[in-house]
Order: structure tokens, then sequence, then C-alpha cells
């Protein structure tokens, strides 16, 4: 399948309350690389396999949760296309100047009906120990932690779901893989959308709060890494919301557990991949706790409650 346009989640700019703090966790217990020292009170941070100068950003703040989103787009036609489309959707649109992150060339910004900060960018420098290219090994040094090879998506929660899923279908291409729905009222339980072959690149998830993170997720190469996260979650005591477990929507195999300012991540394998002509998934709401947690049949209570 030809990706076009939006390529992929790029990075996610999340706020954190102790960052020397987060660092260990997401350097050393998540194994994530750090992209040099840490400048303008914000940790740069990428995984291993992934070329990108960087894919997370923690900013030491007063309060944890979600600074925005970014995906990254193929070519500057892309962008002023899409700034075309959300402007003509009414959506205002604002430019953040290239080197506002290091690295990184002009983003185009725009805020959801769930008021979440989303940027679109084409330009950003490679790592300077990015997967190697020429007879290449697996890896430069030996992962750590987790072994983390990628920052893989985002779930965010928010009032208005059909409305921010409606930017992304219809101003960004993106494709709805799967949701889940209240039959009697036809509302939106939790949307799930790809601009690639995954089974999602973004979530959006019904809160009765807007702006709020739900989870951050890492791409693991397999469910033995998965219950490896689970071993390094018990090492360091790190505190675990659910899993090791299965989700019913997209799959994949899972664990969450929170950083250390209260921020949900989940680690990520395997999930099916999305064609274009794939069918609509759709789950119904008596078995929503199905489709998010497989084995247990049920949501619990922090997964609905626990948000930054």
């Amino acid at each position: 399948m030809a990706v076009t346009g939006v390529l992929r989640p790029g990075f996610v700019q999340m706020r954190v309350m102790d960052l020397e703090a987060a660092i260990i966790h997401y350097r050393d217990r998540i194994g994530l690389e750090m992209s040099g020292e840490p400048v303008d009170g914000r940790a740069y941070l990428r995984g291993f396999d992934e070329f990108d100068r960087h894919s997370i950003v923690l900013r030491e703040a007063k309060q944890p949760g979600l600074d925005m989103m970014a995906f990254k787009v193929r070519s500057d036609n892309d962008l002023d296309r899409f700034a075309g489309r959300l402007n003509g959707m009414g959506v205002k649109v604002e430019t953040v100047p290239a080197g506002e992150q290091p690295g990184v060339g002009r983003r185009i910004r725009f805020v959801t009906p769930t008021k979440h900060t989303i940027d679109l960018y084409t330009e950003m420098a490679l790592a300077k120990e990015g997967p190697m290219i020429s007879n290449p090994d697996l890896w430069h040094k030996e992962p750590r932690g987790m072994r983390a090879t990628r920052f893989d998506h985002c779930a965010l929660s928010g009032i208005d779901i059909d409305g921010s899923a409606k930017i992304f279908t219809d101003a960004l291409d993106f494709e709805i893989s799967e949701r889940a729905v209240d039959e009697p009222s036809n509302t939106r339980l939790a949307i799930f959308l790809t601009c690639s072959n995954k089974a999602h690149d973004v979530a959006f998830l019904g809160h009765g709060e807007d702006g709020k993170l739900h989870h951050a997720s890492f791409l693991l190469e397999s469910w033995h890494d998965v219950g490896h996260a689970a071993d390094v979650i018990a090492r360091y005591q790190i505190s675990r919301d659910i899993g090791p477990t299965r989700h019913g929507i997209t799959r994949g195999q899972t664990i969450y557990f929170f950083d250390p300012s209260g921020n949900r991540n989940e680690t990520f394998a395997g999930g099916y991949q999305y064609y274009p002509d794939n069918p609509l998934r759709e789950w119904s709401s008596d078995q929503a706790g199905k489709g998010i947690f497989y084995y247990e049949g049920r949501l619990n209570d922090t997964f609905l409650t626990a948000l930054t």
C-alpha cells in the first residue's frame, strides 16, 4: 500500500512534573534513546528503530498531560494542501516556525473539537545513530528496558469524538478502521483511525472532559516482549494499569502502565493489517469491554477514569 500525504505519527509532546524522573522512566525503563541533552526544559527521545531525531518530547510542567500530537507528512505541497482543506472546513490553522523544536521544520497546527492540539510537519533532522542502512545490523547497541522500537500511536479522550474524527477523515485522508457504538443512541464510544496499513495511528475515546490524554503507545516486536515489559514493570515497581492482555479491537497485545507523573503508557505488539477496502469493524456497547480487553471481557475502573 502506497503511503502518501500523512505518513505516520511523528512525535508527541507530553507534560511531566519531574523531568529527571521522567527521563529515567522513558530512557531506562521503556528503553528510548536520548537525542542530546535536554534544552528549554524539554527532553527529546526516540525508539532505537526510528530514523528521525525524536518522537517523544517531555516538557517539565506543574501538571501532566498532552501538549500536542504531531504527524509527519510527505512533502511541503501536502502540508499546504492540508492547510487549505482545514481552512475550507472552518478549522483555524496556525503556523509554528521552523526551529521551535531542534531539527524540526515548519509545522501547521490546529485544535480538534475535543480540544487536542495537532501539528503536521514535513522536515525533521535524522538521528545521529538511527538504524543502520549499509549492511545493517539490527541495532547499534543492545536495546535496554522494555526495548521499545518506536512511538506507535496515541489515544485521545474528549466529548465530540465524531467531530475530531471527521477532520482526520475529510481533511487528512485517514480511514476509520474500527469503532465502538452505543446502538440505542447511535453514539460513538471509540473511533480508531489509520493513515497507513496499521490497525490504528490515532484513536479518539469518548469522555466527559475535553483535551485529555488517554495513553501514548510504544511498539514492541512480539508478545514475548510484552511479557518482558511486564517483568520490567514488576522489577522497578512501575504503576501498572492492566495486562499483559490482548485487545479485541485492533487485536494488539498490550500492557498499560503509568509514568512517574501519571501519564498512561502502553507497550503494544501485533495487531491486524488494515487496507482501505476492508469493511468497517464495529463493536456494540454491550461488547465494548471485550473489545478493549479481549481476555477479561470488561473494562477496569482506572482505564475509564485515570486520564491526564
